[in-house]
């Protein structure tokens, strides 16, 4: 591998996006193989053993790349040093780890087939998750994103050569699970490979405990954006059944998908944020948050349609017949793609503003309020209360985001006529065209690109767009 310099900005965005999208896309077509190939009730136990092991994950890193990357962008600062002291703090991380897991599943959860599954699972996964942090951290670190390309991808290929196979020879799910775990096994160590050509590793280099300072703000903000995702299945094992947790999944899987794609287009507006406000320029900060609202909603309305209008049709072609019990439940779940769009805009506006300390206080009441309601309305209405309360704690993201702004009135006046315009668009056209799906899409998708001509400053941004593509 070349040991060049640092990458320029736009290179290292090109490599993070085309290797995300492939790598998340390809995990995501190998959930829906193993959908077709799992029956609901092992489908549920699945989900809930794959939100168990991205919990677990993160307790071995805990905030810990996080000042990595502080301590290692200083001037003169020894990375080698810095990395072993990382490996080191991972591996008794992984251990603790290992040992709270195994008593977690062991104390928390009566069903042998679910307990094995978990186990399965969760042991290779963790540990694979580990040693893929620390290749991803030193490159990120160093500023070469093709590795963490190189790294991503791997896993993926790995898992789509590993499950096919099992499928093929018919295997148990106890055994699809460790194949599931053992990519992101296989991945790691080619992450740690990777690593050990860049830098020369001496296990005896003097621990650094700079790394300790001041890591609890990254460890309980860290855990708060990773938690709420892996909520559903782990509250929802002990309201519902093990069928009904398998639905709940199928439903969440294509928006949890998708939502990855507003973050893209978040990427591009947070250094420009945090550079009118640290010039002092509150104005343009503002209509920048503005515009990047805006745009996400409208990029989150058009990731909406389909979902929201032709939920039956997907669920059937991506699925088959034995999982329509699903369809409503991803039709409600889509509207989950909108609200998400606009809460990263509002989240993005504190953090620019440094504000964290309000972002880290909304997302605890968040997943507070998350348990409460997964809990709650499961156990009242099945499928359809959790699926509710995925879309209600969305809602709440939006309203604690936006309310923690100092600005929050004149964010309020404009995006108030992108949620009105959201519920009228889609629940009147549903109204109006009952039994016509592909028609109320058409209908859906025309209105939007009207609410971008209408809208002067939408307007112009596509003009100035155009303008430029054609000059060029």
């Amino acid at each position: 591998m070349s040991k060049a310099g640092k990458n320029g900005i736009g290179k290292n965005v090109f490599h993070l996006f085309y290797s995300t999208a492939l790598s998340r896309g390809i995990n995501t077509v190998v959930l829906i193989v193993l959908v077709n190939y799992l029956n609901t009730e092992n489908y549920g136990m699945f989900s809930v053993a794959l939100a168990f092991a991205m919990v677990m994950g993160y307790f071995t890193d805990a905030g810990l790349s996080n000042t990595v990357l502080r301590e290692g962008s200083k001037q003169n600062a020894d990375v080698a040093a810095i990395v072993v002291s990382y490996i080191k703090l991972r591996a008794i991380l992984l251990a603790a780890t290992f040992l709270a897991s195994y008593a977690i599943i062991h104390f928390s959860y009566d069903q042998p087939q679910l307990k094995g599954i978990m186990l399965s699972l969760v042991i290779p996964m963790v540990a694979g998750l580990a040693l893929q942090s620390i290749g991803v951290t030193y490159f990120q670190l160093k500023e070469k994103m093709e590795y963490l390309g190189y790294i991503r991808i791997c896993s993926s290929l790995v898992l789509v050569i590993f499950i096919p196979i099992g499928m093929l020879l018919s295997l148990h799910v106890l055994i699809i699970a460790f194949l599931f775990g053992l990519s992101y096994l296989i991945a790691g160590f080619y992450g740690l490979y990777l690593v050990g050509r860049q830098v020369k590793l001496d296990l005896q280099t003097p621990f650094k405990r700079s790394l300790l300072k001041n890591i609890w703000s990254f460890v309980l903000s860290g855990l708060l954006i990773m938690l709420l995702p892996q909520l559903g299945p782990l509250v929802l094992e002990k309201t519902i059944t093990m069928t009904e947790v398998g639905i709940f999944a199928v439903a969440y899987r294509i928006p949890s998908a998708l939502y990855q794609i507003p973050g893209v287009i978040a990427g591009a507006f947070y250094p420009v944020l945090f550079h009118h406000f640290h010039h002092g320029e509150q104005q343009e900060h503002l209509r920048l948050n503005i515009l990047q609202a805006k745009i996400m909603g409208l990029i989150g309305m058009l990731m909406t349609i389909p979902v929201f209008f032709l939920s039956n049709e997907m669920v059937s072609l991506l699925f088959g017949a034995k999982w329509e019990a699903a369809a409503e439940p991803l039709k409600i779940a889509g509207l989950i793609l909108f609200f998400q769009s606009i809460s990263i805009a509002f989240a993005d506006g504190l953090t620019t503003k440094n504000l964290q300390t309000r972002r880290t206080a909304v997302q605890f009441a968040i997943v507070v309020a998350a348990l409460f309601l997964y809990y709650l309305l499961s156990g009242e209405f099945a499928v359809m209360g959790a699926v509710y309360a995925a879309v209600l704690i969305e809602i709440i993201s939006v309203l604690g985001f936006l309310a923690m702004n100092p600005d929050r009135w004149a964010i309020a006046k404009r995006a108030a006529i992108y949620i009105v315009f959201f519920a009228v668009c889609f629940y009147g056209i549903d109204f109006l065209l009952p039994g016509n799906p592909y028609l109320a899409s058409f209908a859906s998708f025309v209105s939007i690109c009207l609410l971008c001509m209408l809208d002067q400053e939408l307007r112009k941004l596509i003009l100035s767009l155009k303008k430029r593509r054609d000059v060029s």
